[in-house]
């Protein structure tokens, strides 16, 4: 072989080195961003697992919360419709106690208010039959005899 084969075969040899030494370099790169991506997973998962039982923790937590304020919404609302059914039973009764005797009153007033019509109107029929009865001058003028 010329000088020139063996140093074209030497410089093939140190590229075929070089490149080896390249592939050789990058697969440990590979391997050790495999590993810190390992790492970082295994650290982002051991950070979000307390994050997600927090909020698994608050979302129970919200449920529990908003069916008590619909528990105490429905309290309110029956002791609400409890509360205007007995202030309507006590108008009731107060208008029953105010009216009641008022039309006893009323009705009192009614009768003796005809009393008084019935009197005063027996003094007139009488003052009538009086004033229609000839007198007995009138009588006597009439009297043939």
């Amino acid at each position: 072989m010329s000088g020139t084969g063996e140093l074209f075969l030497g410089v093939i040899a140190v590229a075929v080195l070089l490149m080896a030494a390249v592939q050789v370099a990058a697969i440990w790169a590979g391997i050790r961003m495999a590993k810190r991506l390992d790492q970082i997973a295994t650290q982002l998962d051991q950070d979000i697992k307390p994050l997600m039982a927090n909020l698994t923790a608050i979302s129970s937590e919200a449920a529990r919360t908003a069916t008590l304020a619909a528990r105490q919404v429905e309290r309110f609302d029956q002791v609400f419709a409890e509360l205007t059914e007995r202030v309507d039973q006590t108008l009731a009764v107060a208008q029953s106690f105010v009216t009641g005797p008022a039309k006893q009153g009323m009705a009192i007033f009614a009768g003796l208010s005809a009393l008084i019509d019935s009197f005063s109107g027996l003094r007139e029929a009488s003052r009538r039959r009086q004033a229609s009865r000839p007198t007995v001058d009138e009588e006597e003028s009439l009297f043939i005899g």
